[in-house]
């Protein structure tokens, strides 16, 4: 859902209507499938403005499973928290404090792949090498949820890591390619400087991996592992 609320508005909405109808054929097997399916096209029709479309979506989201109560306080989701009607069905959803440490922590990993994507851009102009700089992302958490909602949004961050990779890698090998076409018919190429932006890239990229690995989900000792009720709407503060 993250992913769709900031990428193109139409991008994936009949894929996600397919997916949905065959998770749906799986019966319960399919259920968290088919949530992932609706909160992302709750997400995305809420984004355009349709507001009750986007509560049925998240009406069969949460009646599958969904129960991503952190992703349901991003900024365009919050206009649905006056309806009563969206306020009832985020009051069916259960969690674990476990599975909500998660979320917060999957969330935030979006957040945080986001800003390092733009960092990265932005350190890559002008370089004169051409190395290419890949974009570290933190591993995925491998504990066993306790509610098969935390999988949706798992999935959520591994398409956001995918989509932030590929456009990286795709400016990365076009400066390359470029670098390389101009050092070869440009007398005046500054190999030196080439060398030291390639000695810099290195270390910058060594710097980014080691952060990523370091931001690993460390499950906290002692997290409830009792269905409750998700904190109250409006009480959580998306991560930023």
């Amino acid at each position: 859902m993250e992913l769709l609320t900031k990428g193109p508005a139409v991008a994936g909405t009949r894929g996600l209507h397919d997916a949905v109808a065959r998770a749906s054929v799986l019966g319960p097997d399919g259920a968290w499938l088919a949530a992932a399916g609706h909160a992302s096209l709750g997400g995305l029709v809420c984004v355009q403005g349709q507001a009750e479309l986007a509560i049925l979506h998240f009406e069969a989201a949460v009646s599958d499973g969904f129960n991503d109560c952190v992703a349901l306080h991003i900024a365009p989701i919050r206009p649905l928290h006056h309806d009563p009607r969206f306020q009832a069905l985020y009051q069916r959803m259960r969690i674990t404090q476990a599975d909500l440490d998660e979320f917060f922590w999957l969330h935030q990993e979006m957040q945080i792949m986001s800003r390092e994507a733009q960092n990265a851009s932005v350190d890559n102009i002008g370089r004169l090498d051409t190395g290419v700089s890949l974009l570290p992302q933190a591993p995925m958490p491998t504990r066993e949820p306790n509610t098969p909602g935390v999988l949706i949004t798992r999935i959520d961050l591994a398409a956001t890591q995918t989509a932030l990779q590929q456009a990286a890698v795709k400016a990365e090998f076009q400066r390359s390619s470029g670098n390389t076409s101009l050092s070869l018919i440009d007398d005046s190429w500054d190999y030196d400087r080439a060398r030291h932006d390639a000695w810099h890239a290195d270390e910058l990229d060594s710097h980014r991996v080691q952060a990523a690995a370091a931001r690993a989900f460390v499950e906290r000792p002692g997290a409830g592992t009792m269905i409750i009720p998700c904190p109250p709407l409006g009480s959580i503060a998306y991560p930023g």
